[in-house]
C-alpha cells in the first residue's frame, strides 16, 4: 500500500512537472491548455478533460477539451449555476460525481454517459482561480475500478493544474489588454504625428492646409499640369512656386504671367513672342514667356479670364507642344511645365459656354483647392507673427500683437484672404501709437474698415424697394468685441437686420422698421454711424433706410444741446461723408 501511494505521488509530481513547463512556454492559452490536459488524461489513465471559461461575464463555454469530438465540443454551454458545471463555477468549491447516471444535476450535455453503459463513470470538476476570482472550471471522467483509489487524489491533482492554468489565463489577459492599449496608443501616436508638410513662404499648419501641403509634395516631382483653384488671396502664386521649386526643374527658369492684365494681342505677343515688323513697333524679335521657360515652370494666373479666341490658340499649344512667334512662321518646340492658377468657376463658365470645355479637360489635369481664410483660422496667428516680424525688421520697430487683437484678428471673416490680411497688419503696425496693437488699433473699431466698405456697403443690391435691410451674417466677432467702450451700447448679434434683435438698450424697441429706425436714431443723439451699430448694420444701409422712409435727420446746434446719452458727437457719422441729408 504504501508503494503504491508513493508511486501515485511520483506520478502527480511529473504530472504538475510537465503541466508547468507546458503552461509557461508560451502564452498561447489555447495551445497550452490543451497540451496540458492531453499530458493529464495519457499519464493519469482518464477518459476526457475539459477547460470551460466565462466569455464576458455571459455563460461558461468550452475553451479547449480532449476526448472530445468537434460536435461534443460544440455542446459545452452551461449557464452560471447550470448542472455541475454551474454550480461548481457559482461556488467556487471542488464537485465529485461517483457515478454520472445517478446523479441528476449531471446535464449529459456531451453524451458521457451514453458512450460506455457498461461502466461506472465518475465526473470530477473544480473551478479555475486566480486574483480571488473564478476564471472557469476544469473538468475530467474516468472508470471507476476496484483499484482507481479513492476521488481526493484526482481532486488534488486537478486543482493543482487549474490553479496553475488560473494564473496562466491571467497573466495572458493581462498581457493581451497591455498589447491592446499599445496597440492603441501606437494608432492615436501614429494618427497624431502625421508627417508635417512645409513648403517655402507658405505658413499653414491646419488640416486644411497640411492637405494643400501633402498634395503639392506629391504631385511637384512629376510633369502634370497643376490648376490651382481658391479665392483671390489664397497665395496660389505662393504654392505654384513651390511646385516649381520641390521639382527637378528648380534650377531652371520660373516664369509668371497673368493673364487678366493684358489684351488678347498683347498677351499673345507676351506668351509666344514676336518676330521683327510683325507689327507697328516690333522693332526686332522677341522671346516669348514660353520660350523663357524653356526647361522650367511656367506659370498663368487668371486663366480663367483670357478671350475666346486665345484660348483656341492655348489649346493648340498644349496639344502640340509647340507654337510659332507672332509674325512668324517657323515652330518653336519648348519642354515647359505648365501651372495655372484662376479663382473662377470653371465649371459654371463651361456650362455657360464662357470657356472651352476642351481646353478644361486638358488643363485640369491635378486640381489643388486652396481653402480661403477663414476656414483655416488657426493658421492667423502664425500669419501674423510673420508679418510683423517682417515689418519690425523693415522697418526698425518692434510692434506686438495682444491677446485681445489677436481675438479680432482671428474671428474676422476675411474676404480678401490672406493679402488682406496682410494689408490690415502692415496698416494697423504703421499707424500704432505704440507698440502694442490692441483691439482698438484696427480701423474696423471706429467702422472705417475700408474691406468692409468694398464688400458690403458698395452692392449694387444692397438696398432696393421693399427688400429687408440686412448685411451677410459674418464670422466675425460681436461687434462690441471690436468697438471697446461703444459696445455697452450694443448687442451681441451678428448680422442682424431691422427687422431682429440686435440686443442694445434694455427698453422695448417698437416693431415698424421706420419706427425702429427713428428710435435708433433719438438714442444715437441723431448720429448716423452710431444708429446703424446700435441696428447692426452698416452706416451706408442706415443712409438708404433714412432715405427709403423719408426721415429727416436732425442737426443740433453749437447750443441746442449737441449731445445726449449714449449718444455721439456733433453731425453726421462717417459714413455720412459726400451725402446730404434726407429733406
Amino acid at each position: 500500500m504504501v508503494n503504491m501511494h508513493h508511486e501515485r505521488a511520483s506520478i502527480e509530481l511529473l504530472t504538475v512537472y510537465q503541466v508547468s513547463k507546458i503552461l509557461g512556454s508560451s502564452l498561447d492559452v489555447h495551445k497550452t491548455f490543451r497540451e496540458a490536459l492531453n499530458v493529464l488524461v495519457s499519464v493519469m489513465g482518464w477518459r476526457r478533460g475539459a477547460v470551460i471559461l466565462q466569455a464576458d461575464d455571459g455563460p461558461l463555454c468550452g475553451m479547449c477539451s480532449v476526448g472530445l469530438s468537434r460536435e461534443e465540443s460544440a455542446r459545452l454551454s452551461f449557464s452560471v449555476g447550470d448542472g455541475s458545471v454551474g454550480r461548481v463555477f457559482s461556488t467556487g468549491v471542488p464537485m465529485v460525481v461517483p457515478d454520472i447516471s445517478a446523479e441528476p444535476l449531471f446535464l449529459n450535455r456531451t453524451g458521457a454517459a451514453d458512450q460506455s453503459p457498461d461502466e461506472t463513470i465518475a465526473y470530477i470538476a473544480t473551478p479555475i482561480k486566480a486574483d480571488r476570482r473564478t476564471l472557469g472550471v476544469l473538468t475530467m471522467d474516468r472508470s471507476v475500478t476496484t483499484n482507481s483509489g479513492v476521488f481526493d487524489e484526482d481532486v488534488r491533482l486537478l486543482s493543482m493544474v487549474a490553479s496553475l492554468m488560473g494564473q496562466n489565463l491571467l497573466l495572458h489577459r493581462g498581457v493581451s489588454a497591455e498589447q491592446g492599449r499599445l496597440y492603441e496608443e501606437a494608432r492615436r501616436l501614429s494618427k497624431a504625428l502625421k508627417p508635417v508638410y512645409q513648403l517655402d513662404m507658405a505658413i499653414g499648419s491646419s488640416p486644411r492646409m497640411q492637405e494643400v501641403f501633402a498634395e503639392v509634395h506629391q504631385v511637384a516631382p512629376t510633369r502634370t499640369t497643376v490648376l490651382l483653384r481658391g479665392e483671390s488671396g489664397t497665395g496660389k502664386e505662393v504654392i505654384a512656386r513651390a511646385v516649381h521649386n520641390l521639382s527637378p526643374r528648380k534650377d531652371a527658369p520660373f516664369v509668371r504671367v497673368n493673364c487678366a492684365a493684358l489684351t488678347e494681342s498683347l498677351l499673345e505677343s507676351e506668351l509666344f513672342g514676336h518676330e521683327k515688323g510683325a507689327f507697328t513697333g516690333a522693332i526686332g524679335s522677341r522671346k516669348g514667356r514660353f520660350e523663357m521657360a524653356h526647361g522650367g515652370t511656367l506659370f498663368l494666373d487668371e486663366i480663367g479670364d483670357i478671350s475666346a479666341a486665345f484660348q483656341a490658340k492655348l489649346l493648340r499649344v498644349l496639344q502640340e507642344k509647340e507654337f510659332e512667334r507672332v509674325g512668324g512662321s517657323h515652330p518653336i518646340k519648348v519642354d515647359v511645365r505648365l501651372v495655372m492658377a484662376t479663382n473662377r468657376n470653371l465649371e459654371k463658365m463651361v456650362a455657360a459656354g464662357e470657356f472651352r470645355a476642351d481646353l478644361y479637360y486638358r488643363i485640369n489635369v491635378v486640381s489643388i483647392f486652396l481653402p480661403p481664410l477663414r476656414e483655416r483660422r488657426e493658421d492667423i496667428p502664425l500669419m501674423v507673427e510673420h508679418f510683423l516680424s517682417r515689418f519690425n525688421r523693415e522697418n526698425g520697430r518692434k510692434v506686438k500683437v495682444t491677446p485681445r487683437a489677436l481675438k479680432v484678428l482671428t474671428s474676422c471673416y476675411w474676404p480678401g484672404n490672406v493679402r488682406e490680411l496682410e494689408n490690415c497688419v502692415e496698416r494697423t503696425a504703421t499707424m500704432a501709437l505704440d507698440d502694442d496693437l490692441t483691439d482698438l488699433s484696427f480701423p474696423c473699431h471706429d467702422n472705417r474698415c475700408l474691406t468692409q466698405v468694398l464688400h458690403y456697403i458698395d452692392r449694387e443690391d444692397a438696398v432696393k424697394p421693399g427688400r429687408p435691410i440686412a448685411i451677410p451674417v459674418t464670422e466675425g466677432p460681436p461687434r462690441d468685441a471690436m468697438a471697446g467702450h461703444a459696445g455697452a451700447e450694443r448687442g451681441q448679434a451678428h448680422g442682424a437686420g431691422l427687422g431682429g434683435s440686435a440686443g442694445g438698450p434694455s427698453d422695448d424697441k417698437p416693431e415698424g422698421e421706420r419706427d425702429r429706425l427713428i428710435w435708433a436714431m433719438e438714442k444715437c443723439g441723431w448720429v448716423q454711424a452710431k444708429a446703424a451699430r446700435l441696428l447692426n448694420i452698416t452706416p451706408r444701409h442706415m443712409g438708404y433706410a433714412l432715405q427709403k422712409h423719408d426721415i429727416e435727420e436732425r442737426k443740433f446746434g453749437p447750443g441746442e444741446g449737441g449731445r445726449t446719452p449714449g449718444g455721439g458727437g456733433v453731425g453726421l457719422g462717417y459714413a455720412d461723408w459726400g451725402r446730404k441729408p434726407a429733406g
